[in-house]
């Protein structure tokens, strides 16, 4: 007689056999398709709502991120002056009122031109619509003609009366927005005072040593990240805003400081800032000047000098310590706006920074050792 389990097809579903009943007398049953795929709908499920409630609680949720945010940056800033003996509630005060009188710097420069434009809306609608109409029946290739702005949606009359309306929509958002500016400020200074007990507690909540240790190296590396980035950004930037402003200058527009201050604003925010800013200067420059070329040469100028200062200064001077995905960095804003809207976009960037440095912290070190490859 042959033994049966002398056969291939005998000898694995008696192998297979003996894996189930190993597996059932060590606990772990076998987990099949429809098992595996329960568990990760419901992960799907918990994200989805997760999200929902992120979108929903923005109004509260997006001063506390910030707060944060801004107190993770000024770690550093918070450190030293505690080696110099300062108490963490002084330390707090002193930051957040440094942080809030530069807040309120830039508001009372904002708050008389902005109160000249609202003012001088109507006659720079018209003159923009005395100055847009004759260039577009220049271009016939676009199929626009004057007789499009006498009526309908984009006639004189509507455009004024929906910029009316947009300042209202703005004056009337002013009481939310300095609810969640009392939010932010009281939220950043009980983080800063509050910040080495949080840290003790993150760390000791943690039972095992080793996972106490990575959770100190990865806040240590957070810290580093955001505070040599923005402090380094911030100097490169300022110096983008006084090439700014003297390119207005030179350009001919009105309010070269605030153009500059605009500039230095916006580049915190990637590729959203410099496109705003140079669709902005290209309207401003058309408005300004009787010719094409000299209205569109401010804008030009500034992205070709912004251009140089991301492409050249800031990967020369930050060298390959934050090396950021610009693919990422871009979704990231797309989706942040989407959720939280401005705000949103100015946390992108930290956020996708401190994503990205938790995983980089989080890999085995003989991977986070980059080889140094040719090519």
């Amino acid at each position: 007689m042959h033994d049966i389990t002398g056969k291939p097809a005998e000898r694995r579903l008696l192998q297979g056999s003996i894996e189930q009943e190993t597996l059932a007398a060590a606990g772990k049953p076998r987990r099949y398709g429809l098992d595996i795929a329960a568990a990760w709908a419901a992960i799907g499920i918990f994200f989805i709502m997760a999200m929902g409630v992120v979108y929903l609680m923005a109004p509260i949720l997006t001063p506390l991120c910030l707060a944060v945010v801004t107190g993770l940056i000024f770690g550093v800033a918070a450190e030293k002056l505690n080696d110099l003996g300062i108490p963490p509630l002084p330390t707090a005060l002193l930051l957040a009122g440094l942080f809030g009188l530069g807040v309120f710097f830039v508001a009372g420069m904002l708050a008389d031109p902005i109160a000249q434009l609202a003012a001088n809306a109507p006659d720079l609608v018209r003159g923009a619509y005395d100055r847009i109409t004759p260039l577009f029946s220049r271009l016939g290739w676009l199929n626009i003609s004057p007789q499009m702005f006498e009526s309908g949606q984009m006639s004189m009359e509507k455009v004024l009366e929906n910029t009316g309306s947009v300042l209202s929509i703005v004056s009337g958002s002013l009481t939310p927005a300095l609810l969640q500016g009392m939010i932010f400020f009281a939220s950043l200074v009980l983080f800063l005072s509050a910040r080495l007990k949080l840290r003790q507690m993150l760390i000791m909540s943690f039972p095992r040593r080793s996972q106490r240790l990575t959770t100190i190296r990865i806040m240590n590396a957070i810290d580093s990240a955001l505070g040599y980035y923005f402090a380094t950004a911030s100097l490169v930037y300022a110096a983008l805003g006084v090439v700014t402003a003297l390119i207005t200058w030179g350009g001919g527009l009105a309010m070269p400081a605030l153009w500059g201050l605009f500039a230095f604003i916006s580049s915190f925010v990637p590729f959203l800032g410099v496109t705003l800013m140079t669709i902005s200067l290209a309207i401003a420059g058309l408005l300004t000047h009787e010719t094409l070329t000299m209205g569109l040469l401010p804008a030009l100028a500034f992205f070709l000098v912004h251009l140089t200062m991301e492409n050249l200064i800031m990967p020369a001077v930050m060298g390959k310590r934050l090396e950021v995905n610009a693919f990422i960095i871009f979704t990231a804003i797309i989706f942040w706006t989407w959720m939280w809207g401005a705000a949103g976009a100015m946390l992108a960037l930290p956020l996708s920074i401190i994503g990205m440095t938790i995983a980089d912290e989080l890999r085995p070190a003989k991977r986070r050792a980059r080889p140094n490859l040719p090519g």
